[in-house]
């Protein structure tokens, strides 16, 4: 019998209903192997890295899988294409996104992983979903709920759990 291990995801979306699409990407990884723990709450939160679109709806998730990093991920790129995820523009709009943020202690470098995933100590919509479901996570050293009092403050609206996009 595998051994499981404890992985966190973040999902977000900002075109059609991002809640509604959040919840199903999150039903099919649960039921594929990626068994859900704990979700945060929906979070409204301003676009990164290309402004001139549309605000997301941020989750973070933690699983519990017996599956390795590399099938977590090719399980996540599964449900973003299965979700109509087109990959158009470089952090442009989106019906999916599910990023693989840390697993277990793992540390991964290779062309089709790396982990811990590398902007996750840089993104307060990241950041803030990810406190509420696990405050004294530590990830490469860091104490999530530590370097979040250190990112500027950015516009960030609690939600609530399954509510859609106003």
């Amino acid at each position: 019998m595998k051994t499981e291990a404890t992985a966190y995801l973040s999902l977000g979306a900002n075109l059609g209903n991002a809640a509604a699409t959040i919840a199903d990407a999150l039903a099919r990884l649960d039921a594929q192997g990626a068994r859900i723990v704990r979700r945060s709450s929906d979070y409204e939160t301003p676009p990164w890295g290309k402004l001139d679109q549309p605000a997301f709806i941020n989750v973070c998730a933690e699983i519990a899988t017996t599956l390795t990093p590399v099938e977590l991920l090719r399980l996540c790129l599964s449900v973003e294409t299965s979700l109509g995820r087109q990959r158009i523009e470089k952090w442009g709009p989106r019906t999916i996104d599910i990023d693989l943020l840390a697993y277990g202690d793992a540390i991964i470098q290779t062309d089709e992983l790396t982990l811990p995933h590398p902007y996750v100590l840089e993104r307060a919509f990241v950041l803030v979903p990810l406190k509420e479901i696990a405050p004294d996570l530590v990830i490469s050293g860091v104490r999530i709920s530590d370097r979040l009092s250190e990112l500027p403050n950015e516009t960030i609206r609690k939600l609530g759990p399954g509510r859609a996009q106003p």
